[in-house]
């Protein structure tokens, strides 16, 4: 399985829990992962720097995602923005299609992996929980971070990244049709890790 071209696509919106599944789920099969929202992240904290937004996407690096303030509130909410112009967007795919293509197998977790970027991926997968639980995990990692934002922040900006998301005109935020669907409101991240790797060994 060395040489073979296995692609994972794997969406869902913020604090799902997709990101470590996906993480999770690389290491058990070898294959190579990509957190495509940092691609955005990227470009967000760019534009935040003063850059102009298809500029950003355009001249993006491998280097860029290795940036230390990818993961602050404000670089999120700038990320989610640009990822709703469609030139954004379009500038990014080649750089995600090339990754999902390479050799012996690759994750990719997104918003619109299995919908846009691989609709021919081998397994698709759409981790998911209630806003509320997703809200609660993110206050608790802001909290542990020193922060000072109330649980109903964080609560209002991911149901209004939600909504964002999912009314974009170009890629929606939506499961694929053959996307099997992973609940983690209820799950232990062990639970959750378990039935990916299940849904994706059934794939192999």
């Amino acid at each position: 399985m060395s040489e073979r071209v296995f692609t994972v696509a794997i969406d869902g919106p913020a604090a799902a829990g997709k990101g470590t599944v996906s993480k999770a789920v690389a290491a058990h099969f070898g294959f190579a992962h990509l957190d495509t929202g940092l691609l955005y992240r990227a470009v967000g904290a760019k534009v935040l720097a003063g850059q102009e937004a298809e500029a950003a996407a355009s001249a993006l690096v491998p280097a860029d995602l290795e940036a230390s303030n990818l993961r602050s509130s404000a670089v999120a909410e700038a990320a989610s923005k640009v990822a709703a112009i469609e030139a954004v967007r379009a500038a990014l795919v080649a750089f995600q299609r090339s990754f999902a293509e390479r050799p012996g197998g690759a994750v990719l977790d997104g918003r619109d992996i299995g919908t846009v970027i691989c609709p021919d991926a081998a397994a698709k997968l759409f981790v998911t929980a209630s806003a509320e639980v997703r809200a609660r995990r993110r206050f608790e990692e802001l909290r542990g971070k020193g922060s000072d934002e109330t649980f109903a922040q964080v609560l209002a900006d991911v149901e209004a990244r939600d909504a964002r998301d999912m009314a974009r005109a170009h890629a929606p935020l939506r499961p694929a049709d053959d996307a099997v669907l992973i609940d983690t409101s209820d799950m232990t991240i062990e639970q959750a890790v378990a039935a990916a790797i299940d849904a994706i060994g059934l794939r192999l």
